[in-house]
């Protein structure tokens, strides 16, 4: 049984900054060996990856985040997380972190090789 918790999502301020992070809860995978993720998605709109990184710890970001988000991982504690600085209004989404076991580029595949989803951490983004 493999089980991802977010936390961290609230509600800022323009400018400022949360950190969200995704606990993996498994016996069987490490984050050491996966290709992870973040994604958001706004009520009517289709979910839209944020932030991949593979098992080497390689990045991708989608345009909108570049320079103001930063994913990154501690295979130690089995933790992903999210570190979103200079926050929009627009930034404002259901927050979910993604898993695979599959891909460890998961740069390659996006969501569609992920294979665990969190249940999603909200984050807001007032003016």
């Amino acid at each position: 049984q493999v089980q991802l918790l977010e936390s961290g999502g609230g509600s800022v301020q323009a400018g400022g900054s949360l950190r969200l992070s995704c606990a993996l809860f498994t016996s069987t995978y490490s984050t050491y060996y996966m290709g992870m993720g973040w994604f958001r998605q706004t009520p009517g709109k289709e979910r839209e990856v944020v932030a991949l990184i593979d098992s080497d710890g390689s990045t991708s970001y989608a345009d909108s985040v570049k320079g103001r988000f930063t994913i990154s991982k501690d295979n130690a504690k089995n933790t992903l997380y999210l570190q979103m600085n200079s926050l929009k209004p627009e930034d404002t989404a259901m927050y979910y972190c993604a898993a695979s076991y599959r891909y460890s580029k998961i740069s390659y595949t996006g969501a569609a090789g992920m294979d665990y989803w969190g249940k999603g951490t909200q984050v807001t983004i007032s003016s």
